[in-house]
């Protein structure tokens, strides 16, 4: 079951944001006020009761109006840089799951606060964790990983209608995102794309400049000189570490 991986199809989302609703049930997140910000696009960011949200950026291209979903997410990532700037604070704040890669936060977030926070969601190259002041957590997408522990997709794939949203072992959601680029490419869509599959177990496909969907679509920032700010204390607080 280890070593699992999203792939995710933004030319086949319709933004109908089933992913999204699907999320709030499993996770039984409640449903956050919302007004109207010249978008279609609600709530308009990601949440500690928001771990899913389908972004929706408006364009002119070719003298056409074109739109841009982007379901984003956490990435999981392969070598998560949070779960480095945590440890620098509290060991097991932020764990990564043997049986599926997910990368999942803990009630030990509850200590990490203010300053420790701040660098845990400036250490993310993609603006993902986000905390909820009243319960002290820091919270974010599981990858349903209780469901996939138990041979279910995850509630956002499950409730997906268009084939945009897809899961499975690492290897297969690789090889299909490939091969699709290669479709759309030989459909003319030369921009097409997989983006950071290197370093995430969520693959997303675009066929745009990658920014034209969401500022964090590709990762950004300086992960390697964060890590490095966080390694020091990360030693002082296991001064063996260093002998080692």
């Amino acid at each position: 079951m280890a070593d699992k991986s999203f792939f995710i199809d933004t030319t086949r989302c319709t933004a109908c944001r089933g992913c999204q609703i699907a999320c709030k049930q499993w996770n039984s997140l409640p449903a956050e006020k919302t007004n109207n910000w010249g978008s279609f696009q609600n709530p308009a960011d990601l949440s500690h009761n928001t771990y899913k949200l389908v972004r929706f950026s408006e364009m002119v291209s070719g003298g056409r109006l074109k739109w841009c979903f982007f379901p984003d997410q956490c990435r999981h990532c392969l070598d998560p840089p949070c779960k480095d700037a945590a440890e620098a604070y509290v060991e097991g704040a932020v764990l990564v799951d043997p049986a599926t890669g997910a990368v999942i936060y803990t009630d030990k977030t509850r200590e990490l606060s203010g300053e420790a926070f701040k660098e845990i969601k400036a250490a993310c190259p993609y603006d993902i964790p986000r905390r909820d002041d009243s319960k002290g957590l820091i919270a974010k997408c599981t990858m349903c990983f209780d469901r996939v522990q138990n041979g279910l997709l995850p509630a956002c794939v499950k409730a997906c209608c268009t084939g945009a949203l897809n899961f499975g072992d690492r290897s297969a959601m690789l090889s299909a995102a490939k091969k699709r680029v290669e479709e759309l490419k030989a459909k003319g869509y030369a921009k097409a794309q997989i983006l950071d599959a290197d370093s995430v177990r969520a693959i997303f496909l675009v066929i745009d400049d990658p920014k034209s969907y969401h500022p964090f679509a590709i990762a950004q920032g300086e992960v390697a000189s964060r890590r490095r700010l966080a390694l020091p204390r990360l030693f002082d607080r296991n001064p063996g570490m260093i002998a080692g």
